[in-house]
């Protein structure tokens, strides 16, 4: 009989006794049944699948849908039943997993298949009878050389493309009735975690919609997001046309002395971006008597550096850009609003000073030179430099800040006047067909 070994479980708030290499799943048995099933757990802080075994003291909590980390295997592990219904009702289709949608839904597609109802319909069908057949999820570790085989077998080329670039000798698979797979997470034991989802069409393929992590008795909801839709459209475009929609491409081509290459057509197509986007700055500056243009986004999404990417093709039309960051406008440090916790919440609107800076936009637009102030992060208050701004006729005065796009920071301004424009970092490339690199 094997040496018990102490536990410290932290959803018990105690200590128990189980016998050495025990798994997970057994330990889990032990507990009261929890409101929502148990897909993984944090040994020692290190997520692992419930198959995991125990062999030494070990702090343990186990996780559910409700926590981010939970959340994250019930993803992969959907990603892998559909991909399992896509091939047994369609073995010779190749499934993508473009990218996420809203709170908790993937958009994928199927590759030359028309997305109906009635295909949709058939794959929704094919996976639930997959979860009620509660089939097991299996993990081995085994060589390299033969995990490239199976992939191969398969027709996975997005997968031997990844192993070949990356040489170990040893890799992990994982297995659902006979698919082999590899994700770069922990997955579920089972199919059975997934007990609610949706699939329906969505443009040009399927949505996925999977529960709410901090409402799991609701699911994503099918939001219409048309333009946010176009720029994933438009990225992956671009991944396709430099040859690099997966890592293990992308490895590929460095591999091969062509990374040089790479970087300077993703520039090329990200300055022809900001051209075509000055040039509907300088048709709205012309047709509708736009000078004001708004750049917001999260935090370091590359704010102030779209600004002046955009200020020389802008300059390129004849236009004279004049930039302001919002993060000048900050009131003095002691001044800024706290948030819950007690810290400054320089992320909150009031944390700008909205009457010096709807003073110095309105005497802008009214020709007076205004002296911009510069915030110094290190002190904490505002200085002056004595280098006063004036807008000519010419001038199209650039904006950016998170709050960009909020309408109380410049009420003043007419909705007609203002061109808006939203930075944010998207990732394109995936890992490969099914694990896509989260935002």
């Amino acid at each position: 009989m094997s040496d018990t070994i102490q536990v410290v479980c932290e959803n018990l708030g105690r200590s128990i006794e189980v016998e050495g290499g025990s798994t997970l799943a057994l330990v889990a048995d032990r507990l009261p049944a929890p409101q929502h099933p148990y897909l993984a757990a944090l040994v020692d802080n290190r997520i692992r699948e419930l198959d995991f075994r125990l062999y030494r003291p070990a702090t343990v909590r186990f996780i559910d849908i409700t926590s981010f980390a939970g959340i994250r295997v019930l993803q992969r592990t959907a990603s892998f039943i559909l991909q399992k219904a896509c091939r047994d009702l369609w073995p010779e289709r190749r499934l993508r997993i473009r990218h996420s949608m809203g709170q908790n839904g993937f958009y994928c597609e199927v590759e030359g298949l028309e997305a109906t109802a009635e295909a949709a319909g058939a794959i929704e069908r094919r996976m639930r009878e997959l979860a009620a057949a509660d089939l097991p999820i299996r993990h081995t570790r085994e060589l390299t050389q033969q995990v490239r085989a199976r992939f191969a077998a398969e027709g996975f080329d997005d997968k031997v493309a990844l192993l070949d670039t990356r040489p170990r000798l040893y890799s992990d698979l994982c297995t659902l009735d006979g698919l082999p797979g590899s994700f770069y997470g922990v997955l579920a034991p089972s199919t059975r975690c997934l007990d609610r989802f949706a699939l329906t069409p969505y443009y040009r393929g399927f949505l996925l919609s999977l529960p709410l992590r901090t409402a799991p008795e609701r699911l994503h909801g099918n939001v219409r997001q048309e333009k946010m839709f176009d720029i994933f459209r438009e990225y992956q475009s671009w991944v396709e046309i430099m040859g690099v929609p997966t890592v293990g491409a992308v490895n590929a081509r460095v591999l091969a002395g062509d990374g040089g290459s790479l970087v300077k057509l993703a520039e090329a197509f990200h300055e022809r971006k900001f051209a075509l986007v000055a040039d509907a700055v300088a048709e709205a500056n012309r047709t509708r008597g736009v000078r004001t243009v708004l750049i917001s986004g999260p935090s370091s999404s590359g704010k102030t550096t779209s600004a002046k990417r955009l200020s020389i093709q802008l300059a390129v039309l004849g236009l004279q850009p004049v930039m302001i960051s919002l993060d000048d406008y900050f009131v003095d440090r002691e001044k800024t609003p706290r948030d819950e916790r007690g810290e400054y919440d320089y992320e909150a609107l009031e944390a700008i000073d909205l009457d010096l800076f709807n003073d110095h936009l309105a005497r802008l637009m009214r020709g007076q030179s205004v002296d911009i102030p510069r915030y110094d992060f290190l002190t904490g208050r505002r200085t002056w430099h004595n280098a006063p701004l004036t807008l000519d006729e010419r001038s199209i005065l650039i904006i950016e800040g998170i709050h960009g796009l909020n309408p109380r920071l410049t009420p003043s301004i007419p909705d007609e006047r203002k061109f808006r424009i939203y930075v944010s970092c998207f990732t394109s490339v995936a890992m490969d067909n099914l694990s896509r690199i989260a935002t």
